[in-house]
């Protein structure tokens, strides 16, 4: 059986989408940037390294004249990129190159100060490629003209950087708008499915015609609603046909029974008759018990305003003679002389007389059986007999269940008493030991 949790759809959709959504910006980023790489200007990636080498190295001698001093930047910049070159010129015309020009652009050196931008290459015979660019520098704007190893990494790397300024706003705004509103928009696409989630607890066979909604489910998992409610109707006319046999088959047997016990009133007194007049009574109550079992769900009257403390003081006052003679003290304890609820009268009173008799079943002919109702609502039963295992004190509470086999009853008393609490919106809770049992009906 496999006992892992299972993953949040809310948490999985959100985060995934994130990602994606991150990974495709990603992307067009770098993309934009390979594009400029490949498009653009073949030594954009020099340019930047090349600015940083001319800051130290392009100065004016005694004369005036403009000439290059190898710095350390410069070498080191020479030292990776061995087939480095450039022609440096000022507005005065004055001209400065560095390693060997190809003879290409020989040339175009006097006409370089005319030139702010420009991109040189794919004439036919060579492969040379160069660029114009006006850099500042310490003396002032130069124009230079430069070539060397071009690098497409390099390239890709200076257009990052170069777009920084632009996309990393974007993104420090995009980003957190982005993990705010894609869970709020998955939450409200799973709205529906939260719904059915809440709904489908609720559900309860003996309360037919309850579906679950479809209306705002995604179109991808309405099938599995729309079939689950085909199995819920399917299941609803199966526990309304075992309904309908039962309360034929409790209503049918009431009248075996009634001649039943009219022909044994009729025999001679003596012990035969007693027995069999007691195991026609406990067939009856039987019967009783499962038709109103069955028909506890059928009642409306759930509104009705009922006095627990003249309930349960009627119980006892009913039951106190069978108390007595099986060999009880029975007594009634109320913290208040009425105590107001909406429910039942007829089931809640069919509760507290099954606690009571089950009290004198169970109770062992001796001690007391106190029934009480205090004022927060809470009815009590309590016996002084032998208590219940443990691990049986659910079990009673299922339909037919009996602590012995000998036990009198049906074992549908406490199904019944469980069921009326519940309708009513209680429960019905069970303390015992040694020393006796208590049944509350809390509402």
């Amino acid at each position: 059986m496999d006992t892992q949790p299972n993953s949040s759809l809310w948490w999985k959709l959100s985060w995934q989408l994130s990602l994606v959504f991150v990974a495709v910006v990603a992307a067009v980023i770098v993309g934009l940037c390979v594009y400029g790489a490949m498009i653009l200007s073949p030594n954009v990636g020099l340019k930047d390294r090349l600015t940083h080498a001319l800051e130290d190295s392009l100065v004016r001698d005694q004369q005036g004249r403009l000439v290059i001093e190898e710095s350390a930047q410069l070498r080191s910049f020479k030292a990776e990129n061995d087939r480095l070159w450039f022609v440096a010129a000022t507005q005065d015309g004055q001209l400065a190159s560095y390693g060997t020009t190809p003879d290409y652009y020989t040339g175009l050196a006097p006409y370089v100060r005319l030139i702010r931008d420009g991109d040189i290459r794919g004439a036919s015979g060579t492969a040379e490629k160069a660029s114009i660019d006006a850099i500042e520098t310490p003396l002032g704007e130069v124009r230079v003209m430069y070539g060397g190893n071009t690098s497409t990494t390099d390239n890709i790397l200076t257009m990052l950087t170069s777009l920084a300024p632009i996309y990393v706003p974007l993104l420090a705004i995009a980003l957190p708008a982005l993990f705010l509103t894609i869970p709020r928009i998955v939450s409200r696409g799973l709205a529906g499915l939260k719904d059915v989630a809440k709904m489908a607890p609720e559900i309860d066979p003996r309360r037919p015609g309850t579906r679950l909604p479809v209306r705002k489910v995604p179109k991808e998992v309405a099938p599995l609603i729309v079939a689950f409610n085909s199995v819920l109707e399917r299941l609803e006319e199966q526990f309304l046909a075992r309904q309908r046999f039962l309360i034929d088959a409790a209503h049918e047997l009431r009248t075996p029974i009634a001649i039943m016990q009219t022909r044994i009133e009729g025999m001679d007194e003596g012990r035969e008759r007693r027995r069999l007049l007691d195991d026609v009574a406990r067939l009856a109550d039987t019967a009783e018990q499962l038709l109103a079992f069955e028909r506890n769900d059928q009642t409306d009257d759930l509104q009705e305003a009922v006095d627990l403390v003249d309930i349960a003081r009627t119980v006892v006052a009913d039951l106190a003679p069978v108390a007595i003679a099986a060999g009880y003290d029975i007594s009634f304890e109320s913290g208040k002389e009425t105590l107001q609820r909406r429910g039942s009268p007829s089931a809640l009173t069919r509760a507290i007389t099954n606690l009571v008799r089950n009290a004198i079943d169970h109770g062992g002919n001796t001690g007391a059986i106190v029934v009480s109702v205090s004022p927060d609502a809470v009815i009590a039963v309590s016996d002084q007999g032998l208590g219940i295992p443990a691990d049986q004190r659910e079990l009673i509470f299922e339909p037919f269940y009996r602590v012995t086999p000998k036990s009198k009853g049906a074992g549908l008393g406490l199904a019944l008493v469980r069921q009326i609490v519940a309708r009513h919106g209680g429960a019905v809770t069970i303390d015992s030991s040694s020393a006796g049992t208590t049944f509350a009906i809390r509402l």
